[in-house]
Formats: structure tokens, C-alpha cells, sequence
């Protein structure tokens, strides 16, 4: 049986990716061949733990080798609320570099309008134009890749990649004809919700070519890379296990064969049935029970690094887990040997974030989750006010912030209303108004509650601009149902209907009568006369329960009456 082995530079989760690599070299070999090439954009999509990183860091290999200029930046889960997050670390690394005149002078007059959201500028007073700051960016994009042709911009976990940074994205890959630069994106399929979805859709459809999708390892991929890590000792039957364990997932299969070094398993069949167990202490509950071993000084850093998500210091987990500096350093040292959290790579371009991040993004999910929902909520609170101590700004204390319980707290209403228009100011009124929003809920105080609602309305407008829409009734008597008619109920407000067709609310004459009864057409009450044949409708004496007549309806005759049977003009006219 043949093996499929990748290129000796190649990382374990290459395996069986010959495809994509290629296509990567093809891209950049493009792009590298004259400088009004235009640019190219290449889209993988796949699972976690398929090897989305690696390829991206084989890119960055590859470009390098080739003289290019590589920059990359990373989504976050709990970043997505964080606007320009994505944007600003692919970007700013080579405008801070710059002098702030220099910075100036190369983006000209978007210096003013794309400054702010890059956090090279100060954003001033006014609101921006989210179309214009998106203009901006991709206008900053062009002319640095004059600057530093050729250019090559990786983006990780697309999927959750903040919304504003995603306008930009597809703003960027329409025009990509107009630049020599070359984008690589990576994602997981059906990961983003709403606005983000729609712009990631319009990324892969310039993509040059379809998307490619990363699938699992064949078995037989599975054993070379098993027998490569283990030794080629290790026999079929275990190989085969080691497959069927992982399901041929690269993160878990090479997680799963570092647990079977460490713990001196022989690679052989009789040990096979030991690899389940070794598997599930490699993700999931196995990991926090594997984490809950180290210590709860070290449980508590682990933790705190997941609230802060990115920038991961020492230092600042420190503060909020509320340990010694030695202590902190110890833990910090505790978890790298434990393969859960690491150096930044180099090979990512993400080396200056800070002295730590998690190994993978399964690992960070899987420790926030950990944490207990109260326990979590209160680190949210108290990593807003070290952020805010540390002269980050309300902005980078929001995402902090949108976590924490309402209580009646004017202060961080105040905080919260400050990291809206600091939102607003850079062109971010999505962000905006998720505070504002949020702001409401805490409730503010009577004398601010219309200035929330007004700054809230102004964000909504530049979100979203109301459609032509009517006050609609109760909703039983609205023609439309909630997924067609647009309305959304709010508390204390009327519903409203965005249906195009016309409607009325009933009248109360007309609520106040039953089906069948009254004056209408023939169905509705009417009968034939038995003299004519035309449809009349019948006078009826008064409802037993309406003493002196009802007058907006006529109930049915009671029973043991008799109304006519002829029209008013028969019996006129026939005694």
C-alpha cells in the first residue's frame, strides 16, 4: 500500500492537501510575475481542525520564499463584536511603522476617513460614513500594495471575523482587479450569521475559481502520518484505530498521537482499544478535567486568558485572575506544557500580539464554555474596568460590557453610550447600537432614557434605513405571518407591517359583529327570498342578552322564532 507523504517543510495537517498548495503557488507565482498583475483571491473552506492554519501558514512559506510581503490576521468567537478588529491588525502593523505625517501623506485624503478605523487617527466628533470608511479602506489597501508589491494578506476564521471588517472584505473583493495583491481566506462552512454570511458569500463569489473545501484524511493518510510520528513499527490494526478514532481530523489525529508519545502506548493492535480514552482527554470534557489537573491557579489563568480572548499578557491575565505575578508565570508555563495554550507562532504574522494564545481555537471555545455562566459574567465585568484602566477607551471595554447582567447601573450606561459614539465616530453603527441597545436593558435613568432612544434611533438609521411600513392590529388579524410581514414586537410599541399589500385594521363595528350575522353580501348572512329568489338579509328580532337592540349587529333569531322568508319589497307588495 502506498503512503501519501507530504514535502519535508510541510506540516502534519498537509497531508493530502498537494491540491491546495498548489494553487497557493500558482497564485503567488502570478502575482510575482509583473507589477500590474492584478490581483487574485483564494477561498478554503472547512471543519474545524482540518487544516485551515497550517495551509495558511504554508502560504505564508511559500510567499516568502518568493520575496513577498506577507501580512495575516485571525477571527475571533468571542471578538465578533470588536468592529475593525480584523482589518486593523492585517493593516495597521504597517502603517504604525510609518511616521504619522508619512501615514498622511500615503493615504492622502483618506487618511481622515479609513485613520480612525485603523487606530492611526483620532476619529473626531462626527459620525462617519460606513460605505465611505469601507471606500477608505480598500483605497489604504491599493496603495500599499504599490508600496510593498507583492503584497499577500492571509485572514483566518473568517467566520468570525467582526461585520465591519467582512463589508470591507467583499468591498475589497470586487475590486481586486484594480490591485496586485493576493488575499487568502479561510473559513468554516455555515458559521455566519446574518450581514456577515451575505458578505462572505460575496467573497467566494470572486474567488478565483470555486472555493475549495478541505475534507478529512483518507485512512491511508492517517497511518503515514501515524507511523511517521510514532515510528514505522506501528502495525495496520492500530493505524486503522487511530483513523477511526479521529474520524481523519489532522488537529485531532496529530493531538491524539502526541497523547499516545506521551503516555509510551505501543503502537500495536492490542492497545488499539486504549486510544477512545486518550482521544477523549484531548477534547471537550476530556480537556477540562485535563485542565482542572493543573491546579486551580492554573484553571483560574486559563480562564482569564479566554475572557480576554486576544493580547493575551501575562500581566493582564494576571490582573484578572487575581494571581501573584511569579504565580501567573508559573501557570502560564504549567499550560504550555499542557498544550493548551503557546507561544504566538512567527510563521503567523502574529508574533507582537501578545506573549500567549491558545493552541487552537477548539481549545479556546472549550475552555470558555468551562466556565461557569455566573463566574463568566463577573470576568466580563472586571476585565471591562482593567481594559478601561489601562487607557484602552469604552470601545474596548464594549465587548466586556454587552456581557454583563442589567442592574440598574448608570455608570456603565454611561460607558456604554461613550463606546457607542466611539463606534459611530470610526463608522461602526452596527457595534453602535448592539451598546445602545444593551444600554436600554440596564434601564437608564428617566432623565437619560430619551437620549438613549434618540441615539439609538440615529445608529439604527445608518444600520438599517426604515422601509415604508403601517401600524398593524393585533397580530391574528394581520394578513402576513412573522416571516413574511417584517414586523418584530417590541415592548410597548405598536407592530409594524412591511407587507405590500394594503391593509386595514378592522373597525370596532366590524369586530364587534360575528361571522354570518348583519348586513353583507350573499354568504354573509343573506338569504334568498322565497318570492324572488334575490338574496336579502333578514331583519331579526333584538339578542336576549342585548335588551333594546344592538346597534352595530344583528345576532342570529333565537330559537323558536321564525324570520321572513320574503324581501321587504315582496312583502310590501303581497299582504
Amino acid at each position: 500500500m502506498t503512503e501519501v507523504r507530504p514535502t519535508a517543510a510541510a506540516s502534519a495537517s498537509l497531508w493530502e492537501r498537494d491540491e491546495e498548495v498548489a494553487a497557493v503557488a500558482r497564485a503567488v507565482d502570478r502575482l510575482c510575475a509583473d507589477r500590474s498583475s492584478s490581483g487574485g483571491l483564494l477561498v478554503f473552506r472547512g471543519e474545524a481542525g482540518l487544516g485551515k492554519t497550517a495551509l495558511l501558514a504554508e502560504t505564508r512559506r511559500i510567499a516568502e520564499a518568493r520575496g513577498c510581503t506577507v501580512w495575516s490576521a485571525r477571527g475571533g468567537e468571542t471578538l465578533r463584536s470588536v468592529p475593525f478588529n480584523v482589518v486593523r491588525r492585517l493593516l495597521q502593523p504597517a502603517l504604525v511603522s510609518m511616521l504619522p505625517e508619512e501615514a498622511r501623506e500615503y493615504l492622502g485624503d483618506w487618511y481622515d476617513i479609513a485613520g480612525p478605523a485603523l487606530g492611526i487617527a483620532d476619529p473626531g466628533d462626527r459620525q462617519a460614513d460606513p460605505q465611505g470608511v469601507c471606500d477608505g479602506l480598500v483605497a489604504a489597501v491599493r496603495r500599499l500594495s504599490r508600496r510593498d508589491w507583492p503584497l499577500v494578506l492571509l485572514i483566518d476564521d473568517a467566520h468570525w471575523a467582526d461585520q465591519e471588517t467582512l463589508h470591507w472584505l467583499a468591498g475589497l473583493a470586487e475590486r481586486l482587479d484594480e490591485m496586485s495583491v493576493l488575499v487568502v481566506v479561510t473559513r468554516r462552512p455555515d458559521q455566519a450569521p446574518g450581514a456577515s454570511a451575505r458578505h462572505l458569500d460575496t467573497v467566494a463569489a470572486a474567488a478565483d475559481g470555486p472555493v475549495a473545501t478541505l475534507s478529512a484524511l483518507t485512512p491511508d493518510a492517517t497511518a503515514g502520518l501515524t507511523r511517521a510520528t510514532l515510528g514505522r513499527h506501528a502495525d495496520a490494526a492500530f493505524c486503522r484505530e487511530v483513523w477511526a478514532v479521529t474520524a481523519g481530523n489532522p488537529y485531532e489525529t496529530v493531538e491524539l498521537l502526541a497523547k499516545v508519545q506521551d503516555s509510551e502506548l505501543e503502537p500495536v493492535e492490542a492497545r488499539a482499544g486504549e486510544l477512545r480514552e486518550l482521544n477523549r482527554s484531548a477534547r471537550g470534557g476530556g480537556l477540562v478535567s485535563r485542565l482542572e489537573e493543573l491546579g486551580i491557579d492554573a484553571t483560574r489563568f486559563a480562564w482569564a486568558a479566554a475572557i480576554l480572548g486576544t493580547g493575551i499578557s501575562i500581566g493582564l491575565v494576571a490582573k484578572l485572575a487575581t494571581l501573584k505575578p511569579d504565580d501567573a508565570r508559573r501557570c502560564a508555563e504549567l499550560l504550555r506544557t499542557a498544550r493548551i495554550l503557546t507561544a504566538p507562532d512567527p510563521a503567523t504574522g502574529r508574533s507582537g500580539d501578545g506573549d500567549l494564545e491558545f493552541v487552537h481555537p477548539l481549545i479556546a471555545t472549550a475552555v470558555y464554555n468551562s466556565i461557569p455562566d455566573a463566574l463568566r459574567t463577573a470576568m466580563h465585568g472586571i476585565a471591562a474596568r482593567i481594559v478601561t484602566d489601562e487607557g484602552h477607551g469604552a470601545a474596548a471595554a464594549a465587548r466586556h460590557l454587552l456581557e454583563v447582567h442589567p442592574d440598574d447601573d448608570e455608570e456603565l450606561v454611561g460607558q456604554l453610550r461613550e463606546a457607542a459614539r466611539e463606534h459611530l465616530a470610526v463608522g461602526a453603527p452596527d457595534a453602535a447600537r448592539r451598546c445602545l441597545e444593551r444600554a436600554l436593558k440596564e434601564p437608564p435613568l428617566p432623565e437619560s432614557h430619551p437620549h438613549v432612544l434618540y441615539e439609538l434611533a440615529e445608529a439604527t438609521f445608518l444600520t438599517a434605513p426604515p422601509a415604508p411600513s403601517r401600524i398593524c392590529g393585533p397580530r391574528s388579524a394581520c394578513p402576513a405571518s412573522t416571516a413574511t410581514s417584517g414586523w418584530t414586537p417590541s415592548s410597548g410599541s405598536p407592530r409594524r407591517c412591511s407587507t405590500t399589500t394594503s391593509w386595514r385594521r378592522p373597525s370596532a363595528r366590524s369586530r364587534r359583529r360575528p361571522p354570518g350575522s348583519g348586513p353583507g353580501p350573499r354568504g354573509c348572512g343573506s338569504k334568498p327570498c322565497t318570492s324572488c329568489g334575490r338574496a336579502y338579509t333578514p331583519a331579526r328580532p333584538p339578542h336576549p342578552t342585548a335588551p333594546g337592540g344592538s346597534p352595530t349587529w344583528r345576532a342570529p333569531a333565537p330559537a323558536g322564532t321564525t324570520p321572513n322568508a320574503r324581501c321587504s319589497s315582496c312583502a310590501a307588495s303581497t299582504p
